[in-house]
């Protein structure tokens, strides 16, 4: 496959880095929506993850041209039927901060035995002319009882990944990123365009 640039549907630098130590070796430029400021903020109104990273980066790759990649991830605990998953960054209502939603997780699973959670990404690729792939990360862990570290955002402090004893946030970022959810799903990319 012959890509000379591709779009990510994203402003946030960690996410930007990431990529480009992905797609640099491959000589591929990247582009991010800080590129298209005339560009809409894409409503994550879909109920999957699969959906609102499709939405995302469908509508970036018809603003722009450009094959676009997006994700979404969501945290998925098993007592809770699969919850908060596409509703992660909003549990506690639409503006709930990190902390807000990681209270109300820990207060809904308070008592349970069963703290056994997973992190999924799906990562939307549109080429163009009909041509979409969707790459997934699982991460599975458990869910501690009392946010641990400073490092990472969201359920990080609280979520332990099977094999280790420190929380994500705990972890150094380069660790985390080797076997996070977003690093799996960018592998399954990186082989894709490899």
């Amino acid at each position: 496959m012959f890509i000379k640039e591709i779009l990510l549907a994203s402003a946030n630098p960690h996410k930007i880095e990431e990529l480009e130590q992905i797609l640099m070796p491959l000589g591929i430029a990247l582009k991010s929506t800080r590129d298209f400021p005339d560009g809409e903020e894409v409503d994550e109104d879909q109920p999957s993850l699969e959906g609102n990273a499709l939405k995302k980066a469908r509508y970036w790759h018809q603003k722009t041209g450009l094959p676009s990649l997006s994700d979404d991830t969501g945290l998925e605990v098993d007592v809770l039927s699969g919850a908060p998953g596409v509703y992660s960054a909003r549990y506690a209502g639409k503006n709930a901060s990190y902390l807000q939603n990681t209270e109300k997780l820990l207060h809904e699973i308070n008592g349970q035995n069963n703290r056994s959670a997973q992190f999924r990404t799906v990562i939307a690729f549109v080429e163009g002319k009909g041509r979409e792939h969707l790459f997934e990360g699982i991460c599975r862990g458990t869910i501690i009882s009392e946010p641990r570290g400073d490092k990472g955002f969201g359920y990080d402090p609280v979520f332990v990944p099977n094999g280790y004893k420190q929380t994500f946030a705990e972890l150094l970022s380069e660790e985390k990123n080797r076997i996070s959810h977003r690093g799996r799903a960018l592998q399954k990319f990186a082989e894709f365009l490899g």
